[in-house]
């Protein structure tokens, strides 16, 4: 009998060692990813339901499908011979996803200061060098508003297909506080931006697009504009007139990963490494 009467309080002693390091193992989040192979946890940004995903080829600017190719085709040029055209796709120029192959591989390829760079090159290389500077002293600095809403124009007609179905709105500008919107038809609304959905990457969106291209509007345009991605819906709001922000910058390097974002399969593969959670995303500053 003692010695029965000791092994039951072994095991129990035994049981209640092994609930109290489940409890303080699950409830440290840092600790949660041993159960994963040491893998990083991440906070993940689900965006919206693959169901409701358009039929992004069905969807066209106002001059039609033909335009919208030529546009297409235009761009892939002028990225791959910015990039360099060793690292273009081998899909046809008509294919979308070949430009999103290689707007992936110059995020791979090169950092992102370069990769910022590259894309304001790109932007520059669209126009004849002489235009975007005589744009900004003939049009934006002494008609700010009128240039605005040519250019919220300008990037509906030739941007829908690279973004999806857009409109035109309404949009703060410099001078309005949160809850004015004083700049009327100046501002451009993405509804699902089909570059953010391919690429699945925060990245690939704030190094490829918002930041060149709120700096190219800025520096060679001289019209400010800000652009606001929404990682939960994928709409954007352009806002030509409005000055982007240091916080407004920090705010979007900062967002967490993407539920589809292509970059965790790096960190899948990776091992032996410390278990941490990440708030931001994965490949934004590599």
């Amino acid at each position: 009998m003692p010695l029965l009467n000791s092994i039951r309080t072994l095991l129990c002693l035994y049981a209640t060692l092994i609930f109290r390091c489940n409890a303080f193992f699950c409830s440290r989040p840092y600790l949660s990813t041993f159960a994963s192979n040491n893998l990083p946890r991440l906070s993940l940004v689900q965006g919206p339901s693959l169901e409701t995903k358009p039929d992004y080829d069905e969807i066209h600017g106002p001059l039609g499908p033909e335009m919208d190719k030529l546009f297409l085709c235009t761009f892939r040029s002028k990225m791959a011979e910015n990039i360099g055209n060793q690292y273009d796709s081998t899909l046809p120029y008509g294919d979308y996803s070949g430009l999103m192959e290689l707007a992936r591989t110059m995020n791979i390829v090169y950092d992102k200061p370069q990769v910022k760079e590259l894309s304001q090159n790109i932007l520059r290389s669209l126009f004849p060098s002489w235009l975007p500077n005589a744009f900004g002293w003939m049009f934006a600095r002494p008609f700010p508003a009128f240039s605005a809403k040519m250019n919220a124009w300008a990037t509906y007609v030739v941007g829908t297909w690279l973004m999806g179905e857009c409109e035109i709105n309404d949009c703060r500008i410099d001078g309005d506080d949160e809850n004015q919107k004083s700049g009327l038809s100046q501002g451009l609304l993405v509804k699902r931006c089909r570059f953010l959905e391919e690429s699945g990457c925060a990245s690939v969106c704030v190094n490829s697009c918002k930041l060149p291209t709120q700096q190219f509007f800025l520096e060679d345009m001289g019209l400010p504009l800000t652009m606001k991605p929404d990682y939960d819906t994928y709409e954007c709001q352009f806002s030509f007139g409005l000055s982007p922000t240091a916080d407004d910058e920090d705010e979007a390097k900062n967002t967490p990963c993407l539920a589809r974002c292509p970059s965790r399969k790096v960190i899948k593969k990776q091992r032996n490494v410390q278990p941490i959670d990440r708030e931001k995303c994965f490949a934004m500053d590599k």
